[in-house]
Parts: C-alpha cells; structure tokens; sequence
C-alpha cells in the first residue's frame, strides 16, 4: 500500500475516533495525493510516522480519505467485510425478531460509504463511494457467507455517487425479483410492499420505525393528515391501529398508488385516501376548503442538504409547521420530522415553537424520537445523527 501522511496535529480526530480525512489534513509535499488512485487503499500516518491505521481515498473528494481499519495490516477485503457483516447482524438479531431493517448504516458499521437494506432474503445495497465500489465482488461473497441472500439488488442512484464520479444505476446483481419488482416487509405489525428500483433510496425508510410506532399509539378514531407520505409508511401504519380516517399526501403519483396497495394489502383501503400535488399547495387547498384534522405528520425530504442551504431551509420548515398546525382542530397532534442533519434539535424545536407562536397558539413537546437502533449514531460522527422527530400537542386556550 501506498502511504499517505498527515500534517502537525492533523491526527486528532481520529484518535477521538473518527474516519474522515479532509484533503486539507494531508501533509501533500511528502505523500502528494495525486498519484493515488480513486478507491484505492493507504496507510494513514501521523505527521512523525507513527501508522494509524488502513483508508481509502479518493483524491478528488474534500473528504479525501475514509479508514477502514485501525489496524494497519489489515486491509478491506472479503475477510473484514464478513467479520463487520457479522458485527452489524448480531446487533439487529438482538433488537428485531422480523429480518426487515438496516443491516448496515455506513460509518455507524465502520463501512464507511456503504448502505444495506434488508427484506428478509432480498438485500438491497447502496455503494456510495468509490472505495466501496472497488470491493462490490467481496461484499456481494461476504454477504452470501453471512446473510445467504436470495437477491441482491444494487441501488445506486444517490448524490453521493454522482459527488464520487460514480455512475447512476438501480440493478439485480443476484437472484430474480418477483415480476412486479416489488419486495415485501413488516414494520410494527404492519405489512408493506415497496420497489427498490424505482422507489426513493433502498424503497423503504426504516430509519422512523420508533418515531411511528409511538404515534401508532394515539391514532385511533382520530382523522389523520400524512404529508410527504411517500408509500404511506406513517398514514397506513395510523389507519391499520384505528384512526377514523386518513390522506395521504405526495407529489408523486407512483408513490401514492403504493399508498393505495400497502392501503389494500392491510384491508384499511376504505379509510386511507390519497391527494397528489405540491405539499404546500395542497395545505393551502386543505385550509381553503376548511377541512381540519386531529393529527398531522409533515415528514419532508431534507429541507438542507449542506451547511450553505441552513437558512433557506429553515425558513422551509417553519413554513411547513406553521402551514400543518392551521390544519389542526383546537386541541391537535402535530409530527414534525426532519432528516436534515444540519438542522441541529434545538433549532427544529424552536422552529416549531416559531410556528405554534405565528398561530396564537401553545405547543407542548410530548415526544422527542430519532432514528432507530438499526441507525445507529457514531459518536465522533455527527452526521451520522441526523432524523429529529418531534410529537406536539397544539392547543388554544
């Protein structure tokens, strides 16, 4: 292996642990990073020489460098693919009797750039740097000496490829999909199918199952508002534990005729509607034609996807609050999600007290949820913490 070194006092975060290595950090004079291939693998060390452990890099990346290994003899290949496999499944066989959820979270796993989602016997995978993708042979035999996946599909279409120079394809690398592309899972006792290829990342957003379960327990006879409901996670969770009535809303047409089958796949169909358009229209249409709810969920796509988009994205989320609560009756339930990870807690908080206040109204936060323990939170890793969700009691005197 090449060697790549780091400047005076560059070594710090990673000795607290974490993986990344900006291009910045690098001491290029004595190990330039231009005569290291993307994807390829180094050996990381300090500014005296001390080695510090095994990265890929990719030199044309600000993260430049991500570890794989503290142990500098030891490279990623199939051998400590199937040993980290075998780490990530043990945590999940302990916490999810049913084999539907993130087998792997990327950095949280020490994979860093490595997504894997599971479907009982269908894996579905998202190899977002070009590390990881030189090693797709050894992770694909890895997961057939750990998992012994039926299919293996290949989801590859994220911005964090096109950001690696990576191309875009969603593809099945092992086994045969059903003929309508579609796998199934349960989450909290409830059966959903989704597609994979076509569906937004892997097809299904485990990472809320916590967040939905509770809200689960305050549905019932209540009439539901789901926005941004993508395949009807949240709304047709609420309607299969009792609510009276809910809509489902989403600009996406495929989405919501997903909606509709996960509606009819749980015999709740006669209770879950569907309305297609810009959520923000579709509020405005709501509140037009006085129509209210006892519970309303805005769970939207990331709002800031970088540092630079913090205000503007703030400003989208108060929006949104403020849009949902005057939707709410008197005495509602407001859920508020976001997983933008530049959007710190406290300020999704704030932003909701913000728009509890624009109303003339009172806000009582009765719940605060994360992501789940299939999502598990690198502690030197901030990003790695990123969906906040917010359970508000919205009131007037």
């Amino acid at each position: 292996m090449q060697r790549l070194r780091l400047r005076k006092n560059a070594d710090r975060r990673l000795k607290g642990g974490h993986l990344w290595l900006y291009s910045n950090e690098i001491d290029i004079k004595v190990t330039p990073l231009k005569g290291i291939e993307p994807g390829e693998q180094v050996i990381i060390e300090a500014d005296n020489g001390r080695e510090m452990g095994v990265a890929y890099v990719n030199p044309n990346s600000l993260i430049c460098a991500r570890v794989v290994s503290r142990d500098p003899k030891v490279a990623l290949d199939r051998s400590l693919l199937v040993h980290r496999f075998n780490q990530a499944l043990s945590l999940r066989k302990q916490f999810f009797k049913e084999p539907y959820y993130r087998l792997v979270h990327g950095e949280s796993d020490l994979l860093p750039g490595l997504v894997i989602d599971r479907f009982d016997d269908i894996l579905v995978i998202q190899i977002n740097t070009q590390g990881m993708a030189r090693v797709e042979a050894d992770i694909i035999d890895a997961l057939d000496k750990v998992v012994r996946p039926r299919v293996i599909v290949m989801s590859n279409d994220t911005s964090g490829r096109r950001m690696e120079g990576l191309p875009l394809e969603s593809v099945v690398v092992r086994g045969e999909l059903p003929e309508d592309g579609l796998v199934s899972l349960v989450e909290n006792g409830v059966k959903f199918q989704v597609s994979p290829l076509e569906g937004q990342k892997t097809g299904w957003f485990y990472d809320h199952r916590d967040n939905r379960a509770w809200l689960n327990q305050w549905v019932e006879g209540k009439r539901v508002l789901d926005v941004f409901s993508y395949v009807g996670g949240w709304g047709v969770q609420a309607a299969v534990n009792g609510a009276a009535s809910v809509t489902c809303v989403d600009a996406s047409a495929k989405a919501l005729n997903a909606v509709e089958r996960n509606a009819e796949l749980n015999g709740v169909a006669d209770r879950v509607a569907t309305m297609e358009g810009d959520a923000f229209e579709v509020l405005a249409a709501l509140k037009e034609q006085g129509e209210q709810f006892d519970i309303v969920i805005v769970d939207p796509p990331a709002f800031i996807r970088k540092r630079k988009d913090l205000n503007v994205g703030e400003r989208a989320y108060g929006r949104l609050n403020r849009e949902a609560m005057r939707l709410l009756k008197r005495d509602g339930l407001l859920v508020s999600g976001s997983c933008s990870m530049h959007l710190l807690p406290e300020r999704h908080k704030d932003i909701v007290r913000g728009a509890a206040r624009h109303q003339d109204r009172h806000a009582q936060i009765i719940f605060e949820g994360h992501q789940g323990s299939d999502h598990p939170v690198h502690p030197a890793i901030p990003e790695t913490s990123y969906l906040k969700a917010l359970g508000v009691r919205v009131y007037r005197d």
